[in-house]
C-alpha cells in the first residue's frame, strides 16, 4: 500500500502530486519543507507553478449521511481513471441533533416549570433554502473540504453522485401507481394500525387484555423516530423495564423473540432522507465554487463498481462516479479516514439533566501552548507510563493530559513530554489500508 503526497511550489500554489518516495528523497535533500500533516503535503524550495506541467484533476464525491467518500483522481482520455487519494469523511449529525435535543429540553425545563414564559412562535426568520444544523453540517464539511483540496491539488473539475432515494421503494419493492400517494399509515391511525399489526399483544411478553403503550424500538434518545416501523406495543411493565435501552440490549437473553421482533420491523430512512434533503444544497454549493460541476446517478455508480469487480466503500463508491472505462491501482492507495470532531464547546458550564450548574470548565482552552484536540507525540522517558504516543491530546489545567491514541486512552501525561505536531483543526485523522475496511460487492 502507498499514500500519494500533495505538493506546494514556493509560493504554495498547487502542483501535480508525488509518491511518497519521491517526496522522501526531495525532504533529505532539502528541497522541499513539510507543509501540512493530515493530509500529508510538502512544499518546495526551489519550483514555481510556471516552470511546471500540469494535468487535469477532478475530485469525485459520494455524498452519504454519516459518511462521505472522496476520491481525487486524475482522468487520462477522459474515462481511463488514475486514483490519488482517498478520503471517507464522518460527519457528525448525530451529535449536533443530540446537543441540540438536549438544550431544547434544559430551555424548556426552565422557562416553562420555573418561571413562565410566553411563547413566541413568530420571532424567528428562516432563510431560503434553510436546513437543520445537523443536516447543514453535512453540506458545510463537504465544502470545507473541497475548498482545502482545492489549495492542495490543481484541480479542475468536480463530479458528484446526484441521487434521490426512493424511500417508498426501499420498503416495498414491488409499489407502483397511485399506491405512491398512499402510505402505510393509508385508511388508519398510527394505534388502530399497531393494534391490527401486533393483534392486541404485547410484543415483549405477549401479554393481551392489558393496556398497552406505544414503545419506541430505536429509543428518541439515541435517534429513533416517531416512524411507524420504529413503534411497537408493549405492556406498562415492559415498557418501563426496557427504557431507553435498545431492542438488542433488551432482548439479548431471547435472540428467538429478537430475531421476529426485527423480522417485523423496516430499516429507519433516516439517513435516506438526508441525503434526500442535502442533495441539491450541496450541488449548489458546489456551483459556486467556480469549478465545472458534473453528475451522475447512483445505477451508473453500481454499475461501473460491479463491471470493474471494485468492493463497496464510501471512497471507492465515489470514484465510480460518472463515465469510468478503467481504472488502474484503485486497491493500491491507502484511506485517509476523517472524523468530524468540532472544536469544542462555547459552553463553559456544565449542567444537569435538568438543565442547572453542576460544574464548571476553565476559562481558557489552552494549557501550557497545547489545546484539546492538537495532534501530540509524547515521548516518556521512565516510569509506569515509558514509551512514545502518538494521537489527540486532552488538556487539563494541572498539566497532565491525556493522549487517544489508536491503542486506547493514556492518562497523565506531562506537559513537558508532549510535542505538538499540528494545531486543532476540528477533525481527528487516521490512515487505513483498503483491505481493512472494504467489503464485498
Amino acid at each position: 500500500m502507498s499514500v500519494s503526497v500533495y505538493v506546494l511550489d514556493r509560493h504554495h500554489k498547487p502542483l501535480m502530486p508525488c509518491s511518497a518516495s519521491r517526496a522522501r528523497r526531495l525532504l533529505k535533500k532539502g528541497r522541499a519543507r513539510i507543509h501540512k500533516l493530515f493530509p500529508f503535503t510538502i512544499r518546495l524550495v526551489d519550483r514555481e507553478l510556471d516552470n511546471s506541467e500540469l494535468q487535469p484533476v477532478s475530485l469525485k464525491l459520494d455524498p452519504g449521511s454519516r459518511t462521505t467518500g472522496m476520491a481525487v483522481v486524475r482522468v487520462e482520455n477522459e474515462e481511463i481513471v488514475h486514483p490519488i487519494n482517498f478520503i471517507d469523511l464522518k460527519h457528525r449529525g448525530l451529535a449536533i441533533r443530540e446537543a441540540l435535543t438536549a438544550r431544547r429540553g434544559m430551555r424548556r425545563r426552565r422557562r416553562g416549570t420555573l418561571r413562565y414564559r410566553a411563547k413566541r412562535f413568530n420571532n424567528r426568520t428562516r432563510p431560503e433554502g434553510w436546513l437543520p444544523p445537523s443536516l447543514k453540517h453535512r453540506v458545510d464539511t463537504t465544502l470545507s473540504w473541497v475548498r482545502k483540496l482545492r489549495k492542495l491539488v490543481p484541480m479542475t473539475h468536480i463530479q458528484m453522485e446526484l441521487v434521490k432515494i426512493d424511500m417508498q421503494k426501499m420498503q416495498m419493492s414491488d409499489i407502483a401507481g397511485i399506491e405512491y400517494q398512499r402510505g402505510e399509515l393509508y385508511q388508519y391511525e398510527v394505534r388502530e394500525y399497531l393494534l391490527e399489526k401486533f393483534q392486541h399483544h404485547c410484543v415483549y411478553c405477549g401479554k393481551t387484555n392489558v393496556p398497552l403503550n406505544i414503545d419506541h424500538v430505536i429509543p428518541q434518545s439515541k435517534g429513533g423516530t416517531n416512524r411507524v416501523s420504529n413503534l411497537v406495543l408493549a405492556c406498562v411493565e415492559c415498557n418501563q423495564l426496557k427504557s431507553n435501552r435498545s431492542l438488542e440490549d433488551f432482548l439479548k437473553d431471547r435472540p428467538i423473540l429478537l430475531k421476529k421482533i426485527q423480522s417485523q420491523l423496516k430499516h429507519p430512512l433516516s439517513d435516506a432522507t438526508a441525503v434526500n434533503a442535502t442533495r441539491w444544497s450541496l450541488y449548489r454549493a458546489l456551483l459556486e465554487t467556480g469549478l465545472s460541476v458534473g453528475t451522475a446517478t447512483g445505477a451508473q455508480t453500481k454499475y461501473n463498481r460491479n463491471r470493474l469487480g471494485i468492493p463497496k466503500s464510501h471512497h471507492l463508491d465515489a470514484l465510480c462516479v460518472g463515465d469510468v472505462r478503467a481504472v488502474n491501482n484503485w486497491n493500491q492507495l491507502n484511506t485517509l479516514l476523517v472524523t468530524s470532531n468540532g472544536r469544542g464547546a462555547y459552553q463553559r458550564t456544565r449542567l444537569t439533566k435538568f438543565g442547572f450548574p453542576r460544574g464548571y470548565l476553565m476559562a481558557s482552552k489552552r494549557v501550557k501552548g497545547f489545546a484539546t484536540g492538537d495532534m501530540v507525540k509524547a515521548f516518556v522517558p521512565k516510569g509506569k507510563k515509558k514509551g512514545t504516543y502518538l494521537g489527540r491530546v486532552a488538556v487539563r489545567q494541572s498539566g497532565s493530559f491525556n493522549i487517544q491514541t489508536r491503542e486506547g486512552t493514556v492518562q497523565g501525561i506531562s506537559w513537558r513530554y508532549c510535542k505538538r505536531l499540528c494545531l486543532n483543526d476540528g477533525y481527528g485523522y487516521a490512515w487505513q489500508s483498503h483491505a481493512a475496511h472494504s467489503s464485498p460487492v
